[in-house]
């Protein structure tokens, strides 16, 4: 089994290297090996664990519960996530027996490193469903099975990137596909992520809804500096900014961050923050309405139409 350098357990969870080590004296976990140099080395069952033990914290649990447990146990939370079940129907429609089906199938085909069937898989349901129910109703369940398989050791990083990138280029290309909204279309909405953090895919569906619903979107990408942020605002004559927190970066950071373009920004320019992070998240910057889920978007797309400020 591999064994991992203290910078790689950082990179790989998220969580800080002065974090690793106050568990490490407080909890007595991680307990990596030392190496000749004095340096600390996870084994790979560590890393699987903390990646785990990240996962808990970004949906709201402190650490003080959940570091020293068990990985069965930890396992077990993770699963009871999704929150409380439903009544079981009586018999599944044909509609969700098929949705369900394609997911088992483009899940088994990346465990077999079957890329064009993963493809394959993507594109039939985009076109079965259209983009915004793609996205709401295929995307969301595909990526939550897709990650929690990652977090559990299912999956590696590298299948895992492999997914991600397959759904970016197809979402990429479908929104290409769109009649452009017109130029004065409003809102303008701005999507991009601040310095930190990586990743961009969940900025790329709320993309989707967005345009779907006619409004003019620009994206900047990922990890856009504060400045650059509110000179693009008044560039592209923004109403809405948009930003994605996958819990990449620290609490404090990301506050820091929201309270900066906050400050920066004219009142009437709206700030949206949501992802994972959001939904962990002890305090909210005032102004901020925080999202935690796809289907925060368009009532709060609705409510800036209708000219009120969504609830924060």
């Amino acid at each position: 089994m591999p064994i991992w350098s203290i910078a790689a357990v950082e990179r790989d969870t998220g969580l800080s290297k002065e974090t690793l080590r106050m568990w490490e004296r407080r909890y007595g976990f991680p307990s990596p090996h030392r190496e000749s140099t004095g340096e600390r080395a996870y084994p790979h069952e560590q890393l699987e664990r903390l990646r785990t033990i990240k996962r808990l914290l970004d949906a709201g649990h402190r650490p003080g519960r959940v570091v020293g447990l068990p990985r069965a146990t930890l396992l077990q939370m993770l699963g009871d996530m999704g929150g409380p079940r439903q009544a079981p129907q009586a018999m599944p429609t044909p509609a969700a027996r098929r949705g369900s089906s394609a997911m088992d199938a483009c899940f088994d085909h990346l465990r077999r490193h079957e890329l064009e069937g993963v493809r394959q898989c993507l594109s039939e349901a985009l076109t079965r469903l259209g983009l915004a129910r793609f996205v709401v109703e295929w995307l969301v369940p595909m990526n939550t099975r897709v990650g929690d398989a990652w977090m559990r050791g299912e999956l590696a990083v590298f299948e895992e990137h492999a997914y991600t990138e397959m759904v970016t280029v197809l979402l990429r290309v479908a929104l290409g596909r769109l009649q452009p909204a017109g130029a004065q279309a409003r809102p303008v909405v701005m999507l991009t992520t601040l310095p930190g953090e990586p990743h961009g895919l969940g900025l790329l569906m709320v993309e989707a809804l967005l345009a779907m619903e006619g409004c003019r979107c620009v994206s900047l990408g990922v990890q856009t500096p504060v400045p650059d942020v509110v000179a693009a605002v008044d560039a592209f004559d923004v109403d809405i900014v948009a930003l994605s927190f996958t819990g990449c970066q620290k609490p404090a950071q990301v506050q820091r961050g929201l309270q900066q373009l906050r400050d920066a920004l004219p009142p009437a320019v709206q700030v949206w923050a949501g992802g994972a992070a959001m939904a962990g998240a002890r305090r909210r910057v005032p102004g901020v309405p925080a999202f935690t889920s796809l289907d925060d978007v368009l009532p709060a797309l609705r409510t800036w139409r209708d000219g009120a400020i969504p609830p924060e």
